[in-house]
């Protein structure tokens, strides 16, 4: 007796066995060309019907009953089961199942079939004439594919055969689409060497009738060319085909060869094919394929057509490879007779070169204007207007007369025998007794380095000072040659210790200087400790020097404590600072956000505990410690390739071939800069020139003047000093006055863009020497300076932006990168 636990699924298991056993007894059947007997059946299949049964129970029972059902039963069958986990459980039901109640399939197998004789020979003629006709109906689908892949075989010999015959076919069809759709569209082709590629991927404006990219149409001439092949191919392959492949195909499918039957048979192929024929149409002429329309087809008129459309076509292209070897060759000769030998190490000159090379923060620029200073005349060459500014205040302090250039301002004092300009400005014609060229580890800058360049090679002076970093000493003794050189190294009497601790906005004190590398950054930051009580100074890159001077003063004199800055801090600014705190450890370099270098650690770090006021300097981050102070201790690789641009003398050497200054930009990227330099990209330029290209500015103004004024130095990543710097070229050349700079001064953001407006009109004022002018500009710009100024002195607003911990709930600071706090970090 079945448990009532197993019985419904017993009854499953027995009809689903039922049913595969009659399926084996007529798979037995159908496969014996005499009947058996029953007998016979159950000797040979009584084995594998045992273990049908065996495999049905135990995989339905398995399967349907409920877990809790199977504890139930083997608990009724005595088992304790209580240390058991679920697989133990499941593998012992399936073990006790196994002798169950078996079923009698022999029984129910004899009463169904196996007693009747006639039953059982019905079922055995059934069984073998469905299988007969299976077999059949398959013989038939195996001669049939057989004899289409063989008749596909046959097809793909007979293109191949005919490959020229059908592509000459295609070659007048698509040429007549051609002739058609330019004469219904009036399309105007640009030039008479057109091939049928391009024109596929140029549409035609149907406003002015003119060729313009717009789309590749190359899909829609392919379908084209499909389906002219569709169109013609079954007609054709028919009168190419031999009799015994027709025949073969009647016999195979009892009818005549179909049209349908050749397509399917052939569609791959013609669609492989139509490439191929695309492929070959491409280098064509358009002139020759659209002339194809007034030819009616004649194989040997095509074909001879195309013999001398393809012959005229190769000596036209040998003639432009000739051409073209010929301007490369002349290309070649321009660039080596225009840069030349421009940008080798100077021969030795009669100049006292020195050298002063250490780390930042060691009195090296110090040495250098003393030496300046007593000499009879001097020039200073700052990377800044604001070194530029604050060399040109010492010096007059201090007794000795000086002026100031920096493009954007002038102040000349009366008989200055010196003077205090940014780099760029410098003119090779001028003679002083003394240069200082600062920070000249910008040298190896990519846009800003020649100017460097240009001022240590080409200075007139005696005595020329270069003030670098270390790992910049070998490349600029390389660069100097044979000169005579005198180096002096300098090393940090104030030694730089890293703190122990990752460093907390809670936990600023007097004297810190917090870097972060966004004008952004800054701000929110500056924000952020003002709220919390503290006075700040704040520098960044954008800011007017004047505006940051009182910024650096109010820290120097204490009215603030603490000073927000980017890594402008780096750059040659002396400051009381007793700690640097790196709130960021990387920063966007225009391209991509990277890891700072080891030489921009040491730069910024070095600011710290300026000699005289501190023993030490200290230095703090707000995580990876391990990976910063490594940059900060390790040794810098030493700088490799200084940067070159075009020079006055280039320029001239390329006028003698032409005054386009497009061209000039085509030769310049192809030059081949010498063994250690790099060139200067001069992607600003070349984005300001892309303004005025083939328009007035370009037809009226030299090369020369107009080189000098793509090169002015201003913001060209802002989109309205670009406009402006555009309006003032026309100007210009239409001899009109300079439009006024637009100026706005309701936010911070205004106040900063009107000051680059009015600085960037300054530049356009002193360069056309209108000076009267531009006094008046730089008091207005001076005020707005001011007004920046007491902006950030009375404070940063801004609502503040409530970021904080999702473990823990503590507040972040708005620039912490992360979504919990360092505490709950290191917890976890």
């Amino acid at each position: 007796m079945v448990n009532s636990i197993l019985k419904s699924q017993y009854d499953k298991a027995i009809q689903q066995t039922k049913t595969l056993i009659m399926d084996d007894v007529n798979k037995y059947l159908e496969k014996q060309e005499t009947k058996p007997s029953f007998e016979q059946y159950m000797a040979d299949r009584k084995v594998f019907i045992e273990q049908i049964w065996l495999n049905t129970w135990i995989n339905t029972a398995a399967s349907h009953i409920r877990y809790s059902e199977k504890k139930d039963y083997l608990t009724s069958k005595g088992f304790d089961i209580s240390d058991l986990n679920k697989k133990d459980i499941n593998r012992l039901f399936r073990n006790e199942i196994r002798d169950v109640d078996v079923f009698s399939y022999e029984g129910w197998l004899k009463a169904h079939i196996g007693d009747h004789e006639e039953k059982w020979e019905n079922r055995y003629k059934e069984i073998r004439k469905i299988y007969l006709q299976h077999v059949e109906e398959n013989n038939d689908l195996e001669r049939k594919r057989k004899y289409s892949a063989k008749f596909s075989y046959y097809i793909e010999q007979l293109m191949e055969k005919h490959y020229e015959e059908l592509f000459l076919y295609i070659r007048y069809l698509t040429g007549c689409n051609i002739a058609v759709e330019i004469d219904r569209n009036g399309i105007i082709l640009p030039s008479m060497e057109i091939t049928f590629e391009e024109y596929l991927s140029n549409e035609m404006d149907m406003s002015y009738n003119q060729f313009y990219f717009l789309e590749d149409r190359t899909e829609t001439y392919e379908n084209l060319i499909f389906q002219h092949l569709i169109d013609f191919f079954p007609s054709w392959v028919k009168d190419k085909l031999p009799t015994r492949i027709k025949e073969e195909y009647q016999e195979v499918f009892n009818q005549s060869l179909s049209n349908s039957f050749l397509l399917e048979a052939s569609t791959p192929l013609l669609k492989e094919i139509t490439g191929e024929f695309l492929e070959d149409l491409f280098p064509e002429y358009i002139i020759d394929l659209e002339k194809l329309l007034d030819i009616p087809f004649d194989m040997e008129i095509h074909k001879e057509i195309m013999e001398k459309d393809r012959k005229r076509k190769e000596l036209k292209e040998a003639e432009d490879r000739e051409e073209q070897r010929r301007r490369k060759e002349e290309e070649a000769r321009m660039i080596e007779d225009i840069f030349g030998k421009e940008y080798y190490p100077p021969t030795s000159r009669n100049i006292k070169y020195v050298l002063h090379t250490g780390e930042t923060n060691t009195g090296k620029t110090y040495q250098a204007i003393n030496r300046m200073m007593e000499a009879d005349s001097g020039l200073y060459l700052a990377p800044l207007r604001l070194l530029a500014l604050e060399i040109y205040e010492k010096l007059n302090q201090q007794g000795v007369p000086c002026s100031l250039k920096t493009g954007e301002e002038e102040k000349l004092v009366l008989e200055a025998q010196h003077q205090s300009s940014t780099v760029e400005m410098f003119h090779e014609k001028e003679y002083y007794d003394v240069v200082v060229i600062d920070e000249s580890q910008m040298i190896a800058d990519k846009e800003r380095g020649f100017s460097w360049y240009r001022a240590i090679t080409k200075a007139n002076a005696k005595e020329i000072h270069i003030i670098a970093s270390l790992h910049a000493k070998n490349m600029l003794l390389q660069l100097l040659g044979d000169a005579n050189v005198e180096v002096h190294e300098y090393r940090r009497d104030t030694p730089l210790q890293i703190e122990g601790d990752l460093f907390q906005l809670s936990k600023t004190r007097k004297g810190d200087a917090l870097v972060c590398f966004s004008r952004r950054g800054v701000l929110e930051t500056a924000s952020e400790l003002q709220r919390n009580g503290w006075q700040v100074s704040v520098i960044y890159g954008s800011m007017p020097p004047e505006a940051r001077k009182k910024q650096m003063q109010r820290f120097i004199e204490g009215e603030t404590k603490v000073i927000v800055s980017t890594d402008a801090i780096g750059m040659g600014l002396n400051l009381p600072i007793r700690r640097i705190v790196f709130l960021e450890n990387d920063k966007f370099d225009g391209i991509r956000r990277r890891m700072l270098s080891s030489q921009e650690v040491k730069q910024i770090a070095g600011r710290a505990g300026r000699k005289g006021i501190y023993d030490i300097g200290r230095v703090a981050f707000t995580s990876d410690r391990k990976k910063m102070k490594y940059l900060l201790e390790k040794k810098d690789n030493d700088l490799y390739g200084f940067t070159i641009a075009p020079t006055n003398a280039v320029l001239e050497r390329f006028q003698k071939y032409s005054n386009n200054l497009g061209l000039f930009f085509y030769l310049w990227g192809h030059f081949k800069s010498p063994e250690g330099t790099k060139k200067a990209s001069l992607a600003e330029e070349v984005l300001l020139y892309e303004m005025i290209m083939d328009t007035m500015v370009e037809a009226r103004m030299s090369l020369h003047d107009l080189f000098s004024f793509l090169k002015l130095p201003f913001a060209t990543s802002e989109a309205a000093l670009r406009a402006q710097w555009k309006i003032n070229m026309e100007a210009i050349v239409e001899n009109k006055d300079l439009p006024e700079p637009k100026l706005k001064t309701d936010s911070l953001e205004e106040l900063e863009l009107s000051y680059k407006a009015i600085g960037l009109h300054l530049l356009f004022l002193y360069k056309l020497e209108r000076r009267t002018e531009a006094y008046y500009w730089e008091k207005l710009r001076g005020e707005l300076s001011d007004q920046i100024n007491d902006h950030l002195k009375a404070g940063i607003k801004g609502k503040k932006r409530v970021k904080t911990c999702r473990k823990c709930g503590k507040e972040l600071s708005s620039r912490f990168k992360f979504s919990i706090c360092n505490d709950c970090f290191h917890r976890t």
